[in-house]
C-alpha cells in the first residue's frame, strides 16, 4: 500500500526522473560509442583516451547527481515506510512462528533444500499486514533513515516496543 501511495504521491518526480534518465542515456551513448571506436583504433593509448573517458565519467556523475536529487523525496518516503514496517518484523516473525508451530526458521538463501510447504513467508506477511496495516509516507522533519526514536507521522501507528535484539546463535 505504501509503495502505491508513494508512486501516486511522487508521480511527477518519478516521471521526471525516468525521462531525465532516458535523456542522460541518449547523451552518453554517442560519447561511449566514440570512446569505443577511439579505443579500437590503431595507436590508441590510455593517455589519448583519458580525456574522453573523463568527459563520459563527469557527465555520468552529473546525471546521477541530478537523478538522485529528483528521486530523493520518493526514496526518503520509501525508506521511512520500510523502517516502520521493519520495526514490526520481529513481532510478525514471532507471531507466524507461533501460529505455524515452527521450531526452526532459516533464511531461504541459508537452506540447501526446503520443501515449499514449509515456507511461512505468506504467514509472516499476513502478520505484518495485521500489525502494520498502513504506514505513513511523510517522514517527520529532520528524519534520516536508520534514525532511532524519530517521531512517526500522524497517520502512522506509534511503535509500542523497541525491536528485540537477537539472542544466542
Amino acid at each position: 500500500a505504501a509503495r502505491t501511495q508513494i508512486q501516486t504521491t511522487y508521480k511527477t518526480q518519478i516521471d521526471q526522473a525516468n525521462a531525465r534518465r532516458q535523456a542522460i542515456a541518449n547523451e552518453l551513448n554517442p560519447l561511449v560509442d566514440a570512446y569505443q571506436k577511439a579505443a579500437a583504433a590503431p595507436g590508441a593509448t590510455e593517455a589519448s583516451l583519458r580525456p574522453q573517458a573523463q568527459a563520459i565519467q563527469a557527465k555520468e556523475q552529473a546525471g546521477n547527481a541530478e537523478l538522485q536529487r529528483l528521486t530523493a523525496p520518493a526514496q526518503r518516503a520509501q525508506a521511512y515506510a520500510l523502517e516502520q514496517i521493519s520495526a514490526k518484523l520481529p513481532d510478525a516473525v514471532n507471531g507466524a512462528v507461533r501460529a505455524k508451530s515452527v521450531s526452526l526458521l532459516l533464511r531461504p538463501n541459508a537452506a540447501l533444500f526446503a520443501n515449499p510447504t514449509a515456507d511461512i513467508t505468506s504467514a509472516i506477511t499476513a502478520e505484518l499486514d495485521r500489525a502494520v496495516p498502513t504506514v505513513g509516507i511523510t517522514p517527520p522533519a529532520n528524519w534520516q533513515p536508520g534514525q532511532q526514536g524519530a517521531a512517526p507521522a500522524a497517520s502512522a501507528p506509534a511503535p509500542t516496543a523497541p525491536a528485540k535484539q537477537p539472542s544466542g546463535r
